[in-house]
């Protein structure tokens, strides 16, 4: 009785020799890994080149965003309005903060759309990979472009209420003045600070997806600290914390940013209610999460979109 032997070719790696050989035929002829990490020169360069698809991106995406609501792109303005009327009546009626603070309602307000930009710019990016994960999949192109569009979004639908809060704080009394001015470096401080902020989130939250689901309890804490409601500088007046919880409390970015917007609207918001050296912070935050969180973002460039 014969017995047959089937013969099954086995494929082995290539030896070490030939892999070496291998990567150097590639890189003779120009071959790069695909979705590689290009060097950080050529990664500005590469944001720079697509900077019209940023720009139609996030126009785009704020078309759309209201695209199904009847009253459709007015719910840009009137988001914040009714968020600033809720505030009014927790805060400015039932707990009487506005006692304290003078010219109540455009404070208020100035607080709620400055912080609303800063906190949409940070939710946008939690979801700049996940929620373009089809994009980032089928094309190449620079990730950081999507947080960065996502936050210049954001910065669209602030200018488009601005109108808005402007027309707020004339009716209560506060009236151009050339301190107005001074909200343009504070509004670009900020979206620098919003945009690097974005970059990092986005980054955090491509690999542990959950936190996105975390962010809005983690912002609702931030807002109670950064002063959107009530006078940060009268609330720490004749009350003994120890000095670095007053230090975090007057640093807070989101407070600062606020603060400066307060300062240049409100004839009432004096400097003596900013916190020393305000503008050398402001541009430290704005520099330090600019920086950092574009750097922060694009280490990991190879590795969203997959797994």
């Amino acid at each position: 009785m014969s017995a047959s032997v089937s013969s099954q070719t086995i494929t082995r790696p290539a030896p070490p020799a030939q892999r070496e050989h291998l990567s150097e035929l590639a890189a003779r002829h120009g071959l790069t890994v695909s979705g590689a990490r290009p060097p950080l020169g050529a990664y500005i360069g590469q944001l720079w080149s697509r900077r019209h698809f940023i720009t139609a991106f996030a126009t785009a995406r704020l078309t759309a965003q209201y695209s199904q609501a009847k009253l459709g792109q007015l719910w840009q303005l009137m988001t914040p309005l009714l968020n600033a009327a809720v505030y009014y009546l927790i805060f400015g009626v039932l707990l009487q903060t506005s006692h304290h603070v003078p010219d109540f309602v455009p404070f208020l307000v100035t607080g709620v759309f400055i912080w609303t930009f800063t906190a949409n710019s940070v939710m946008a990016g939690t979801k700049a990979i996940s929620g373009n994960i089809g994009l980032v999949r089928a094309l190449h192109f620079p990730r950081a472009a999507l947080p960065i569009a996502l936050a210049l979004q954001q910065l669209q639908q602030l200018l488009f209420s601005m109108g808005a809060l402007l027309l707020i704080v004339m009716a209560f009394g506060q009236f151009p003045t050339a301190s107005w001015l001074l909200a343009v470096p504070a509004l670009l401080l900020q979206t620098v600070f919003n945009t690097g902020l974005s970059m990092a989130m986005a980054r955090i939250a491509a690999h542990t997806p959950d936190v996105s689901q975390l962010m809005p309890f983690l912002l609702r804490t931030w807002m109670y600290a950064s002063g959107v409601m009530f006078s940060i500088s009268t609330v720490l007046k004749g009350r003994d914390l120890p000095d670095w919880v007053t230090v975090a409390l007057q640093c807070n970015p989101a407070a600062v940013y606020i603060d400066l917007m307060r300062f240049a609207l409100i004839d009432s918001f004096t400097s003596a209610q900013l916190p020393a050296h305000v503008w050398a912070v402001a541009l430290g935050w704005a520099v330090l999460f600019g920086v950092g969180g574009f750097v922060y973002f694009w280490k990991a460039e190879e590795q969203y979109g997959r797994g």
